[in-house]
């Protein structure tokens, strides 16, 4: 059968080059596309059978955009892009309109990429590879942008606007989060609608925590050597369009849907936070397919070497996103804007961020991207998290970002990871990551809060896992154990794996709430990994990036079983003391300094036999135990009054074997009231002055609350201030 002739509309208008994208205007719909290099742009219709039904060259070519309007194009409209231009991989272009382009704009993608030759720019096993040129039509095998509508009637919606210092982030992956749990209908298990269901709300923020963080929700693709094995891509840092959600997580196949799920947390209180990728995209390097951003100007979306054939790879997975390009940079704010404008999210967490402010010569805070988002009135308004590494020269930056940022911590993930585990010379640091990290943040003018502290993420092991794994057990993942980190500085405490020793099972169990307590009780912004409430484990798997399967997911129905649910309740215990003390999240930095107008310090630390800190005990390597007293008369802001009259005091003892005596601090008569005890689990009342026997790896914390304030005020219930 020949080929169907393809019209070419005569009613096409001119258009306006902005906004970039296919933009629905109530009559018609402006299509726009930026590409600097391309000699000719055509725009490929389709119906709802995915049949090209029209091909039309865009008119007009304005400041290296292409466009033009057609009045009779509606929402739900199929299209993608062909895009003439020079093939000279040497030279940074890989134009080739036999290719069906997504659009890096699109709202909406429909259907799922089919892995086949013909995506590919060259023809694959080609004597001169990439240099040579594949004619034959992708059509077949790529999804189609679809035409929205954006029209949603968002109602009382309204943003939480949790300050920093309140902040408790939750991070979760829409399908791992509800594919198993009971009351989530089975239709719309894995999708956004999953969490809008009251069930699955009412326990996320009965926790305490403030703000969901989910892994990738934009538009990603499926590993070709992953579907080989009959896996996929579960994490979904592989992107193909930021400004679309992904399809298999639409129930009802539209971008309402993620808005209705968005309005639903905002109800409960809580923040949306969304992980995003805008470091590289899932085209991979020069032996990649060509989806998009490559057919459409390869040499001004991605960084090149200098033998302009090959990308430079800071991110590990074939390329690099190019933010020094004026016209990707503008891509990336656009999307960011659009997330926040129009689907209403309250900030994003950024995948190898480092990337996102290196220029040419470097990384600087300073940069086009970080200088561009800090100065723009809306995203500056947001929150706004670094994964402050890449693979990349100079990668390494936490503590680096400009103010405005908070950053992931990986030396209070490290550092408490190995003092729980009975490292040696783990005690002087522990006393900065308890507080902030001023180390890593405390210049121009930033909070503890820039600090996020987490034990566990989505990558790596579990809490679970990481007090019952020495090794990494990845097997699965059809990689011959040899992905993941080595370093994960876990413990199995006897036995590798689940056991039914009752010993070891009691120092896991144990472990994990000394664990949770230390994120929970310490200052900055803490992030609990969804399933750690509960006790989830992968089975050792440290790197289950391609598992979209019950190693993953959450299992409700155990989780709502002891001991699991008694771990849950801890968690929510450890929550509430934090809001109730806002000594457990001051918003500026402790200092340390004894304050002669008002007699005492912030901060005090305290060895064991109740004496402040020595040098020489600070840097024992055999010193396992200390006291961290907090006193709540110290200002909690720049101004010099009374904050309540309240002191913590914090003893840990990460010993493994021997038990430790401490004396407590004398308290003018009164009762120190345990709070957490991570050993007994009981509250009591302990007399100030009087020994407290720690047992090995625990943690309690302990206060005094007095009934009158200075000043003439009372103690409010969540620790503040009221007046009489």
């Amino acid at each position: 059968m020949p080929p169907r002739k393809l019209t070419q509309r005569s009613r096409i208008r001119e258009g306006r080059p902005f906004p970039l994208g296919a933009t629905w205007d109530g009559l018609g719909v402006n299509f726009s596309l930026y590409s600097a290099n391309a000699t000719k742009v055509e725009l490929c219709l389709f119906d709802e059978r995915n049949r090209e039904t029209e091909r039309i060259e865009l008119p007009e070519y304005t400041d290296e955009v292409w466009h033009g309007y057609l009045p009779d194009a509606r929402p739900g409209q199929r299209y993608g892009y062909r895009v003439h231009g020079p093939y000279a991989p040497d030279a940074g272009h890989r134009f080739n309109p036999n290719k069906l382009l997504l659009d890096p704009y699109a709202k909406q993608i429909v259907g799922q990429l089919k892995w086949a030759p013909q995506l590919f720019g060259y023809t694959i096993g080609h004597k001169d590879k990439d240099l040579s040129f594949d004619r034959r039509d992708s059509a077949a095998f790529m999804p189609r942008c679809a035409v929205v509508d954006p029209a949603f009637t968002w109602g009382e919606d309204r943003r939480p606007q949790v300050p920093w210092q309140h902040t408790v982030i939750y991070e979760a992956h829409v399908r791992g989060l509800s594919m198993r749990h009971p009351e989530v209908p089975e239709e719309e298990r894995g999708t956004f609608s999953a969490l809008r269901n009251d069930a699955l709300v009412e326990h996320i923020k009965g926790l305490g925590v403030t703000s969901v963080e989910l892994l990738p929700v934009h538009a990603y693709v499926d590993d070709s050597q992953l579907l080989d094995r009959g896996l996929r891509n579960y994490w979904g840092y592989n992107t193909i369009g930021f400004f679309a959600p992904q399809p298999r997580y639409m129930a009802t196949r539209t971008v309402a849907e993620f808005k209705q799920m968005v309005a639903r947390l905002h109800s409960a209180g809580l923040e949306v936070i969304l992980d995003v990728v805008y470091n590289h995209t899932a085209e991979g390097n020069e032996l990649g397919p060509t989806l998009s951003f490559k057919g459409i100007d390869n040499a001004s979306y991605y960084r090149l070497a200098d033998d302009r054939r090959y990308y430079i790879n800071d991110t590990g997975t074939g390329n690099t996103f190019d933010l020094t390009n004026a016209g990707a940079l503008r891509m990336v704010l656009d999307s960011l804007r659009y997330w926040v404008l129009e689907m209403h999210v309250d900030g994003f967490r950024f995948d190898l961020a480092t990337i996102l402010g290196r220029e040419r010569y470097g990384f600087d805070p300073s940069g086009s991207f970080l200088d561009a988002v800090r100065q723009d009135p809306v995203l500056s308004q947001t929150k706004l998290i670094a994964e402050p590494w890449d693979v990349g020269p100079g990668g390494y930056q936490v503590g680096g970002f400009p103010p405005g940022w908070a950053e992931w911590n990986d030396h209070f993930r490290d550092n408490v990871r190995a003092f729980w585990r009975g490292d040696a010379g783990q005690l002087a640091e522990l006393a900065t990551r308890l507080t902030g990290s001023a180390d890593l943040f405390r210049h121009k003018g930033r909070r503890p809060h820039a600090s996020v502290n987490f034990i566990t993420a989505h990558d790596g092991f579990t809490l679970n896992d990481l007090v019952t794994y020495d090794n990494k057990h990845n097997e699965a993942n059809g990689e011959d154990n040899r992905d993941g980190s080595d370093n994960n500085i876990s413990a199995n405490y006897g036995a590798e794996g689940p056991t039914d020793d009752v010993g070891i099972i009691g120092t896991r169990r144990q472990q994990m709430r000394n664990l949770l307590a230390t994120l929970l009780l310490s200052q900055g912004t803490p992030m609990l990994l969804a399933g750690d409430e509960f006790g989830h484990s992968q089975g050792g798997n440290n790197n289950a990036y391609c598992q979209d399967n019950e190693t993953t997911w959450i299992d409700w129905e155990a989780a709502a079983l002891a001991p699991a649910a008694d771990q849950a309740r801890f968690v929510r215990r450890l929550l509430s003391l934090r809001r109730r003390y806002p000594l457990l999240h001051r918003s500026r930095f402790f200092d340390g300094e004894y304050d002669e107008a008002l007699g005492f310090r912030d901060v005090t630390w305290l060895a064991p036999h109740g004496e402040e800190m020595t040098p020489e005990q600070w840097q024992d390597p055999n010193a396992h135990a200390l006291m961290m007293r907090l006193d709540g008369r110290a200002p909690a802001s720049g101004l010099r009054q009374v904050a309540a009259n309240v002191t913590l005091l914090m003893l840990l003892n990460a010993d493994p074997v021997n038990t430790v005596e401490f004396h407590l601090p004398p308290m003018h008569d009164e009762h120190w009231r345990v709070l957490i005890d991570t050993a007994r689990h009981g509250g009591r009342a302990v007399p100030g002055g009087t020994p407290w026997t720690a047992p090995p790896r625990s943690l309690a914390l302990l206060a005094v609350e007095r009934d009158r304030l200075a000043g003439g005020a009372k103690a409010g219930p969540e620790g503040g201030m009221q007046p009489q």
